[in-house]
C-alpha cells in the first residue's frame, strides 16, 4: 500500500510530501521546496529508500531544494510540464528575490505531460496537467488512495493565486473543474500550503469554485 508523510517545509510553510511503499520502503518526494535536512531526516526516521523527486511546479517554494537534493542522492527530478521551464530556469532569481537559499537552476530527467503516470515499485500515479497558478503545473493522482497532491491548484477554501507571471484565473477554474473534480468528491486532496480537504467539500464550501 502506497502511504504518505507531509512535512511544511520554508518560511512559505510549502507542503512537502514523501510518497512510499510501506513494503518495499521505496519512496519519492514532492516539491522539495528546502529545508532538505529536516526531509531527509523523516525519511531516515521512517526506513525509507528515497529514489525519485516529483515536482508539482517550478516556484521557489517548490522546487528550491530539488538541484541540491538530486546531486546529493543521485536521484532524478520528474516533472513539472515544460511549459514551467522558464520559472526552473529563474530560481536563482527567486531566491535572491524571496530571500531563500541559493538555488540552482536545472533540467529535470524528464518533463511531464496530461496522461503520463509516475511509478513508485508497483504503485503507478496519474499526471494531470493543471494550468491557471502556473502555465506548467502538474498533480499527482491516485486512485487506489483516493489521493491527489495537487500544489497551488486548489486549497482548503481557497484556490492558487494567478497574478503570477503566465497565470490566468480562467485557466486555473477550468483546471480545477474538468481535471480536479472528475476524481471524485470523496477524493482527498493535500495542497500546497494549508491543511488537507477533499474534492466534494470544496465544490460545497470554496467561495471560488462552489456549486461548480
Amino acid at each position: 500500500m502506497l502511504r504518505y508523510s507531509t512535512i511544511p517545509v520554508t518560511p512559505f510553510q510549502q507542503n512537502c510530501s514523501i510518497v512510499y511503499d510501506d513494503q518495499t520502503r521505496e519512496a519519492a518526494v514532492i516539491d522539495p521546496g528546502g529545508d532538505l535536512d529536516r526531509i531527509l531526516d523523516e525519511v531516515e526516521r521512517l526506513g525509507l529508500t528515497l529514489q525519485q523527486i516529483w515536482l508539482t511546479h517550478g516556484h521557489i517554494d517548490h522546487a528550491a531544494g530539488s538541484s541540491a537534493m538530486a546531486q546529493q542522492l543521485g536521484i532524478p527530478i520528474i516533472g513539472p510540464h515544460e511549459a514551467d521551464r522558464f520559472w526552473i530556469d529563474g530560481l536563482p532569481q527567486q531566491s535572491r528575490m524571496f530571500g531563500f537559499p541559493a538555488a540552482e537552476a536545472f533540467v529535470p530527467s524528464r518533463w511531464l505531460a496530461d496522461g503520463d503516470t509516475v511509478e513508485l515499485g508497483a504503485h503507478r500515479l496519474q499526471v494531470r496537467h493543471c494550468p491557471g497558478h502556473t502555465p506548467g503545473h502538474v498533480v499527482f493522482h491516485s486512485p487506489d488512495m483516493k489521493r491527489a497532491f495537487v500544489g497551488d491548484v486548489l486549497f482548503a477554501g481557497s484556490i492558487g493565486r494567478t497574478d503570477f507571471p503566465q497565470g490566468d484565473y480562467d485557466t486555473l477554474i477550468s483546471s480545477i473543474t474538468q481535471r480536479l473534480w472528475p476524481m471524485g468528491d470523496d477524493t482527498v486532496f493535500i495542497p500546497g500550503h494549508g491543511p488537507e480537504s477533499s474534492f466534494g467539500a470544496e465544490r460545497a464550501s470554496n467561495p471560488y469554485v462552489r456549486g461548480t
